[in-house]
């Protein structure tokens, strides 16, 4: 998607621990579908393995800075869904 120079951008990272890469992979493409939302997964940091780890450090979730409030909804109903069957998404800090 290519955007303008005015075009601001909003992105945060959150992660659900424990939760399975299949799950994570879910997760994006359902908020792919949301139009103007951009997600990917993080890869996961930490250099001990440990089978409760997810295989996935998180996910980033970006979208236009004007995003539309019935999408910014959506988004929330979403990650609200899984949040409920998988457990609480935690906003993971930057820097």
């Amino acid at each position: 998607m290519m955007q303008t120079a005015q075009e601001k951008q909003l992105c945060y990272q959150i992660q659900c621990p424990g939760l399975p890469l299949t799950v994570y992979r879910e997760v994006a493409a359902h908020l792919r579908q949301v139009e103007g939302v951009e997600t990917g997964l993080i890869p996961q940091q930490s250099q001990r393995f440990d089978y409760n780890d997810s295989q996935v450090g998180g996910l980033w979730i970006q979208y236009p800075e004007g995003f539309d409030l019935a999408c910014r909804e959506r988004v929330d109903r979403i990650l609200a869904y899984y949040g409920d069957r998988y457990g609480a998404w935690e906003l993971l800090v930057i820097g």
